[in-house]
């Protein structure tokens, strides 16, 4: 091992990864040979780097005449990973021994693109998109950047020049990053011009209302997933080596040359926020190409899988805005995949196995990982094996006791080659085919057969399935039928949560959680229900873009995505949590006024709504304190503040009490008479004025916190005694008993005056009614509220039970006082 380890720091690898690769029973022989074809000893580092990709990618069926392309890189004929991408190509089907000529014109061996040509290409594709550029500024750049990594001029120029002259020329022509780059210093900017502003231009919200506030939130777009990293340069339709060429013409005949995706989930939970990474990368790859995405559902497994799943999946990824081209199920496919485990017997690479699960792991090489043997069944005749598949299939074994297994290869160092189980006996109801088969599929037989069948030209997965890609070609292969290729991206999770369902389901048994789309988990469904809207989930996915990096990411950091989004999205409105009665001992008993104020101040596209302003109203027990101090500037006895949207101040004169002591309401003046001075801040406060419907009252308001209190509850060295004793038992808060303006019914009404609000209010889904609580957060309705369409059109609110979540905290919040 020590001369191997020697032999490959040849090429530049650093001693670990030396080591590393010597230890590899597979890679080790083949990067070794590799280095003995060159007929070298001494390698420049780009050289290397490339024999190290050729011995990586390389395999018995896949990389025919490996040795001359090993040639060709260590002559400087194949120079770069672009280059050394086509020679593999152009070997699966050709002899380049016997064709030079074709292989270098092929490869672009001898092709030298100067870099004036890179800068003036460059220019030209920023010429055509430069308005929308300019307009997007460095949020379109990786739309740019692929269109350029496409241009045909380029394909053989050096990756890293393109790369530098392109950021050179974006560079030259948006100049240095700004706030309209970073949404964070746009925020902090906007901040500060708020706090500038003086109280009387705040109170003024008509003259505000002229000015739109500009955008701050713009997120990255789905074709930026796809124009950098390997998951853009993956291979073009009909590429992928097969092992007949018959199986390419079939393939590109039934495609027509377009990508083909799938989202294959299986219908036994609810997504949650790593589907949402696995639907935009995998219908977003197939729209970013010109293909389409089927939903597949892997329904392999009757013990575990309900129709209600199948139905919230759809929901779910229509929620987020994609529709599948087909919707399909692996049970579609239940005939042929048995036909082709029939034929895997027949050609001698399966057989019927009889062996427990403790048989199965001992002859594995067990706990001890020993040596690995036969299972004494392994080479039964061929005829027995069939006759024993169909003593399965007629339901004349008991579960566990027959299984059909894959002969591949026990002395690989891939366990997933340990001859995996391929059928086994079940005696459940499926819930499509019900009680017709007794025998299905596992997921290693089931999926990569199914991506065959569907000509799935990308079969994109996550990276817990990269040791199961040689076991898929190998299942392909052995029953004679099209591979699509199989490329692994890393799974997302956040913090402060978990996504398993059993543990979901111990939570719901222990009372920690109200269901399974309880707002405080992160499946989609309950994002959904907590009113976190679809485009923020998309942002959030595609700002991480694709890589094979494993990601567990800070929630704070989705939660950034939300905030920003519903700014854009929410109108603003007035509430109260925890009403304190006013009364405006000046104005008449009858005191009523209309006040305009604006759905969004400084953004006039929101429209505006009225408000009565009368002699009784109520403020936030928060905005009320009875001992002043110098750092408080809201109300206090015999202190003026402003009240929002009204031109006048207010000051308390008194403070009446209820017989417990507790406060029954605050006597006020409303200082419309004579020049007053200006109000150092401003509260919000609903009128109390039943004849206009004021104020709307809150059965309910949630508010959330994290469920649980470290960022893995799942980490035993963290936390030793389980994710159960991790639980956060006051994540939920319920407040009875709040009022908001009459805005926000109005924005109810709104929302169910367009045809898509109509419908879904419809099918009782009303978390799309989102609103900013001023100074509080953002709220949507749960669904326990009893909100009906005709209750809305004909006005009555008073007929309605209006619960409301919280869907995140105001980053202004953060430090002042509740």
């Amino acid at each position: 091992m020590d001369n191997l380890i020697s032999k490959f720091e040849l090429l530049g690898l650093a001693p670990v990864k030396a080591k590393e690769a010597a230890g590899n029973k597979k890679l080790a022989p083949t990067l070794s040979s590799i280095i003995d074809a060159t007929g070298k000893t001494d390698f420049d580092k780009s050289t290397g780097m490339l024999l190290y990709t050729l011995a990586t990618t390389v395999s018995k069926d896949k990389t025919p005449h490996a040795d001359y392309v090993a040639r060709a890189i260590s002559a400087g004929r194949v120079a770069s990973a672009e280059q050394l991408s086509a020679a593999t190509r152009f070997c699966t089907k050709n002899n380049p021994a016997e064709n030079e000529q074709s292989f270098d014109e092929a490869c672009g061996v001898g092709v030298v693109v100067s870099e004036q040509d890179i800068a003036d290409q460059i220019r030209s594709a920023i010429n055509d998109v430069k308005d929308t550029l300019l307009q997007e500024r460095y949020r379109g750049q990786g739309k740019v950047l692929g269109i350029v990594k496409k241009l045909p001029d380029l394909r053989w120029a050096d990756s890293g020049k393109v790369k530098s002259e392109f950021d050179a020329q974006i560079l030259a022509l948006l100049g240095p990053k700004d706030e309209r780059d970073d949404p964070a210093a746009a925020k902090k900017a906007a901040a500060a011009a708020k706090k500038a502003d003086s109280a009387a231009t705040r109170a003024h919200v008509s003259s505000a209302k002229e000015t739109p506030e500009p955008k701050k939130w713009e997120p990255a777009s789905l074709e930026g997933m796809f124009a950098e990293g390997d998951i853009s340069r993956l291979h073009k339709p009909g590429e992928n080596p097969q092992i007949h060429p018959r199986l390419v013409e079939q393939h590109l005949r039934a495609t027509e040359g377009k990508v083909i995706t799938r989202f294959p989930p299986e219908p036994n939970g609810y997504l949650h926020i790593g589907h949402a990474k696995a639907i935009n990368v995998n219908f977003g790859y197939a729209r970013a190409h010109g293909g389409t995405c089927n939903l597949r559902y892997d329904d392999t497994n009757p013990e575990t899988e309900e129709q209600e799943y199948v139905d919230s999946i759809l929901e779910t990824v229509r929620w987020l805005g994609f529709e599948p081209d087909k919707i399909l199920y692996s049970s579609d496919y239940f005939q042929e995949l048995y036909e082709l485990a029939v034929r895997l017997i027949e050609k001698g690479l399966g057989f019927i196995c009889h062996c427990t699960k403790e048989e199965m792991k001992k002859n594995r090489g067990g706990e001890e990982r020993g040596p690995r043997v036969a299972c004494q069944h392994r080479d039964r005749p061929i005829a027995e094996s069939l006759a024993e598949f169909q003593k399965m299939k007629e339901g004349r074994y008991a579960p566990h006791e027959a299984t059909l297994r894959m002969k591949m290869d026990l002395e690989d160092g891939n366990p997933q080659m340990w001859d995996p189980i391929a059928y086994r006996i079940l005696y459940s109801t499926h819930y499509r085919t019900g009680n017709e088969w007794c025998i299905y599929p596992t997921y290693d037989f089931a999926h990569c057969l199914c991506d065959s069948i569907e000509n799935i030209t990308h079969s994109l997965c996550t990276t817990e399935f990269i040791l199961a890609r040689q076991s898929y070609y190998w299942l392909c292969d052995a029953v004679d039928v099209y591979k699509p290729v199989q490329w692994e991206y890393g799974r997302l999770s956040v913090t402060n949560t978990v996504l398993s369902k059993r543990k979901l389901l111990k939570l719901r048994e222990k009372g920690f959680i109200m269901s399974l789309d309880d707002p405080r988990l992160y499946s989609l469904p309950a994002l959904r229900r907590r009113g976190v809207p679809p485009q923020a989930i998309n942002a959030f996915v595609r700002e991480l873009g694709v890589t094979t990096a494993k990601a567990t990411i800070d929630v704070v950091r989705l939660e950034n995505h939300i905030r920003d989004c519903l700014n854009e999205i929410a109108p603003r409105v007035m509430a109260v949590i925890n009403p304190v009665k006013v009364v405006l001992e000046n104005l008449p008993e009858a005191h009523f006024e209309e006040i305009e104020l604006p759905f969004k101040p400084r953004d006039s596209s929101f429209g505006t709504h009225k408000v009565p302003f009368t002699r009784v109203l109520y403020i936030d027990a928060s905005d009320f304190r009875e001992e002043d101090s110098a750092d408080y500037y809201r109300l206090a006895p015999n202190k003026t503040v402003g009240l929002q949207g009204i031109t006048h101040p207010i000051v308390c004169t008194d403070v009446r009490r209820n017989a417990d002591g507790s406060i029954a309401e605050l006597v006020c003046r409303y200082l419309n008479e004579g020049k007053q001075q200006k109000a150092k801040t401003y509260i919000q406060w609903v009128a109390d004025c039943p004849k206009a419907g004021s104020p709307v009252r809150l059965d309910e308001v949630r508010t959330f916190g994290q469920l649980f209190k470290h960022a893995d509850p799942s980490d035993e060295s963290i936390v030793p005694g389980g994710y159960l004793s991790d639980v956060n038992t006051d994540s939920l808060k319920i407040v009875k008993g709040a009022l908001v303006e009459t805005g926000f019914w109005e924005a109810i009404k709104r929302y169910a005056a367009t045809a898509a609000g109509k419908e879904e209010l419809g099918k009782h889904n009303v978390e799309s009614i989102r609103v900013q609580f001023m100074r509080i957060g953002y709220f949507t309705l749960d669904k326990d509220s009893k909100l009906s369409v005709s209750d809305i059109e004909g006005d009555n609110s008073g007929k309605t039970k209006l619960v409301v979540n919280r869907i995140v905290t105001l980053k202004e919040d953060s430090k002042k006082e509740a």
